[in-house]
């Protein structure tokens, strides 16, 4: 799969990562038709268009968005495309390295960014290590990598088959594949591999289709998603009633009503409970606990 770095439809990501624009289908019009069935160009105003849009969007009617589909060609390391493939719901066809030598490129780590894993979080990172320390580990990436490729050449050229040869190459390897998806699942991707808790690198992936394709691709869609997915928040019936008593004045009660349902033990809140405050934090509303 040939790349061209200077297309007006391609996008740099990572290192040497990219996602390339190959075909879209619909537009904010097909969702609008789609949502009305008999909708004929013309007969509503760009203003009403929008509203709808944001009307289905935030009361959850989604099919009208599965009118519009969106063909990718991306380059992504391997381990990242693992989570990435998770999201079933598109079409996708991969290099294939049974058939092609593999793609003579790794994802390389900068000193500053070797991440440390969260401590309380088994999937997560947080902070980094010391770039002295880094610039050790981005050295000894880069002989291994070397190493593992100078090993894949090596078999290659003996004739072992490309579908044995390939199995000690690294995960930060790249593929390439086309990835065919509709609007709607397209949306669910992104609320998801946007947030700031998903992994940094496919997060790039996710932030450069939203903000360079999918805004410029259907703009009142994407308003619409930024407004009450991306950048909303939600309450929980629990949380609803502990809103309402804060507001009410009524703090020791909430407080007590948090400790009664078992959110908060002694002075230490659970999960949820801390999620709760975060939410609370970013309204700028002062909850404290203990």
């Amino acid at each position: 799969m040939e790349k061209d770095m200077e297309s007006e439809n391609m996008f740099k990501v990572l290192d040497d990562g990219f996602v390339r624009l190959v075909d879209t289908m619909g537009n904010d019009s097909s969702i609008v038709q789609a949502a009305r069935v008999s909708y004929g160009a013309g007969t509503k105003k760009i203003s009403e268009d929008r509203g709808l849009i944001r009307y289905l969007l935030r009361h959850k009617h989604t099919s009208p968005f599965e009118m519009c589909e969106i063909k990718l060609h991306i380059r992504v390391p391997m381990d990242c495309w693992r989570q990435w493939i998770r999201h079933r719901t598109a079409n996708v066809n991969e290099y294939s390295t049974r058939y092609s030598i593999a793609i003579n490129s790794a994802m390389k780590t900068t000193p500053e960014n070797w991440r440390l894993q969260a401590t309380n979080n088994k999937q997560g990172s947080e902070g980094t290590i010391e770039p002295i320390e880094g610039a050790q580990l981005t050295e000894r990436e880069a002989t291994l990598h070397a190493a593992c490729w100078k090993e894949y050449e090596a078999r290659i050229e003996r004739g072992v088959a490309r579908e044995l040869a390939r199995k000690d190459l690294p995960l930060a390897t790249y593929t390439e594949a086309y990835w065919k998806i509709d609007l709607n699942n397209l949306l669910h991707f992104l609320a998801l591999r946007m947030e700031s808790n998903a992994q940094h690198e496919i997060r790039e992936y996710a932030k450069t289709i939203g903000e360079k394709i999918v805004s410029k691709w259907v703009p009142m869609a994407w308003e619409a998603f930024c407004d009450y997915q991306m950048n909303s928040v939600t309450f929980s019936n629990k949380e609803q009633k502990v809103l309402g008593m804060i507001y009410s004045g009524r703090q020791q009660e909430a407080l007590a009503f948090l400790r009664e349902t078992g959110w908060v033990k002694g002075d230490k809140p659970n999960l949820e409970a801390k999620e709760f405050l975060a939410k609370l934090n970013d309204m700028n509303i002062d909850f404290p606990i203990g």
